[in-house]
């Protein structure tokens, strides 16, 4: 068996701050490499996702909806830290879209849109998370060492995300 790989963590032209790849030339080269399916994660938004399911289907990559969001520090709401959500299914596309539909309503601090923490409660089946690295939750308290500190976050994340 090969091992095939799989991107989970891709800004587009999509992503308003950093992205540069466009849809349909992404779809070619992830088709011509063999990889099965592609996460287009853009920063706080969903905007690709048609584009990205369109040319996906027609270049035979399974299309994983998905995006890289923030979460507010409860502490100081100038910070924040890094975390990806990427839908399963159609239950965790809608409610990826709600999430994302929430940071713009309520959750903006100088044009940034922000989750709050227990805004996730109830709206994380059909959505798998990734920890965001050494700018999430996670590993900013890896990083500090602050051993209690990730313990409850692990336990935290597991929960909301069985």
């Amino acid at each position: 068996m090969t091992e095939q790989f799989v991107h989970l963590h891709l800004h587009s032209e999509y992503s308003l701050v950093d992205g540069l790849v466009r849809i349909k030339p992404l779809m070619k080269a992830v088709a011509d490499r063999g990889m099965p399916a592609i996460a287009v994660t853009d920063q706080h938004n969903l905007f690709a996702a048609v584009k990205v399911y369109t040319a996906a289907q027609q270049a035979g990559v399974k299309p994983i909806l998905a995006a890289d969001l923030r979460l507010r520090d409860p502490e100081d709401s100038k910070k924040s830290s890094r975390f990806v959500l990427l839908s399963q299914n159609t239950e965790g596309y809608l409610n990826l879209s709600r999430l994302i539909s929430r940071a713009y309503m309520d959750g903006q601090h100088l044009g940034v849109p922000m989750l709050d923490l227990e805004w996730l409660d109830g709206y994380t089946d059909g959505l798998i998370c990734l920890a965001g690295g050494r700018e999430g939750i996670l590993g900013k308290a890896l990083l500090n060492n602050l051993k209690d500190d990730v313990k409850q976050i692990s336990a935290h994340w597991q929960a909301l995300f069985p």
